[in-house]
């Protein structure tokens, strides 16, 4: 990890913000800037965990920071201890420990025993700038805190990063979620996050989320859900513009626009607009890309040089092609609107499924767009299939849209996500 110290900006600064502000040190505003309020919120949390108070986020501070971050510690039985104290110690339940150690004995513990103990607090942050690396240590700590959540990939970015995919639950029913095709509405990704780790932590008690039973769901159906579908796009715009490896400082050449790169820039690392290259009448958005003038790698709208040419939207329809999905979901932004046509191939049932889940968020239903006709992924999904597809664009606005949209985001899809896996 970077080194950060005052005078740092970026997201991995709101990050240590953000964390530091839910376990009690004041860092100030989560602004990804470190100024002398987070300097000082960094030193005090230094002092208190026997680190070098010297207000500088180096290795040693970061391998604390790390265990908080995944939301979990490894912690080796000594003598005297019970489950009970062990949780009273870590601000955190006797519950979510028996959910980490699946077949400990709380009535056996031995000297020396190693067990997963997870800290109170959540793990998915949803008031900070989502980068790749970000989401993979909380896909990290959410495996280890729920051991019954399956995790994969459906395969690689063009710059190698995991397409990961999480599964939650065992029912026949298969549906899948998916967000962040497009770079600058990463804001989706951390909606389907979220959503992961409440189902997950629902599940753990038996419990239940707006009324819906989480086990009858987790028995019933099988949610797959891909987070961030371009990744290397993501932290083009995340980590814009002081990048971590020179490949964006090329890529970012492709905005000749005039505009911030992140108020543009749609497309994967190689300038393609994943949400163009799908195999549904791509010749038909080639050319009207041509028509706008549109012939090579962009910031957006550029659907590349032939369909599933990106490695991103192959491994997105490869993973389709494993499985019996029911319904997909594909999460963009913004709008609140609701689209589930097209060219007339959608069955008749779509437009009832559109109503109940446009009835649950407020969103409206709409045609599709023209700039978006052809070449998407829920597009394509119905045209193979004839099955419900479904582009939900979340927030309103310009992207990227604000991350403090995204209480009333989550609060508006949250049902629908429910609902999904049972409609």
């Amino acid at each position: 990890m970077e080194t950060l110290a005052l005078g740092s900006t970026g997201p991995n600064v709101k990050l240590i913000q953000s964390l530091l502000n839910r376990i009690g040190y004041n860092a100030g505003p989560v602004d990804g800037g470190f100024g002398p309020q987070t300097q000082q919120a960094v030193i005090a949390f230094q002092r208190n965990n026997g680190l070098v108070p010297d207000g500088i986020v180096g290795p040693a501070t970061w391998s604390v920071f790390e265990r908080l971050i995944l939301g979990y510690d490894t912690y080796i039985v000594r003598r005297g201890d019970t489950l009970y104290n062990i949780a009273g110690r870590y601000y955190t339940t006797l519950s979510a420990i028996l959910t980490a150690n699946p077949g400990i004995n709380p009535n056996a513990l031995m000297i020396g025993q190693r067990i997963i103990v997870p800290y109170g607090i959540d793990i998915v942050f949803t008031d900070i700038d989502y980068t790749y690396d970000i989401m993979e240590r909380q896909i990290r700590g959410l495996r280890v805190r729920y051991p019954f959540i399956e995790v994969g990939s459906t395969g690689n970015s063009v710059m190698g990063k995991n397409l990961y995919v999480i599964r939650l639950g065992r029912g026949s029913n298969q549906v899948s979620y998916n967000a962040s095709h497009h770079a600058n509405e990463w804001i989706t990704t951390p909606l389907l996050m979220k959503f992961i780790e409440n189902v997950a932590k629902a599940y753990s008690v038996g419990g239940s989320i707006r009324g819906y039973s989480i086990p009858d769901i987790w028995n019933r159906s099988s949610i797959y859900i891909v987070p961030m579908v371009n990744p290397d796009g993501v932290d083009m715009v995340t980590y814009w513009p002081n990048y971590p490896n020179p490949v964006y400082q090329q890529a970012a050449q492709l905005n000749t626009t005039g505009l911030p790169l992140p108020s543009v820039w749609k497309a994967n690392i190689r300038g393609i607009d994943l949400n163009l290259n799908y195999p549904a009448d791509w010749e038909k958005e080639h050319e009207l890309e041509i028509e706008q003038g549109i012939t090579g790698p962009a910031p957006r709208d550029y659907g590349g040089p032939a369909p599933l040419s990106e490695p991103e939207s192959t491994a997105m329809v490869n993973f389709t092609r494993q499985h019996n999905f029911r319904l997909v979901i594909a999460y963009h932004t913004q709008g609140e609107v609701i689209y589930y046509r097209y060219e007339n191939l959608e069955p008749p049932e779509s437009l009832t499924i559109a109503q109940i889940f446009s009835q649950v968020s407020g969103y409206s239903i709409s045609e599709n767009p023209g700039e978006a006709s052809y070449a998407g992924y829920k597009d394509w999904f119905i045209q193979e299939y004839r099955r419900p597809g479904f582009t939900i664009e979340a927030g309103i606005g310009v992207n990227p849209v604000p991350v403090s949209q995204f209480p009333t985001i989550y609060r508006q899809n949250e049902e629908i996500l429910l609902l999904g896996a049972l409609v």
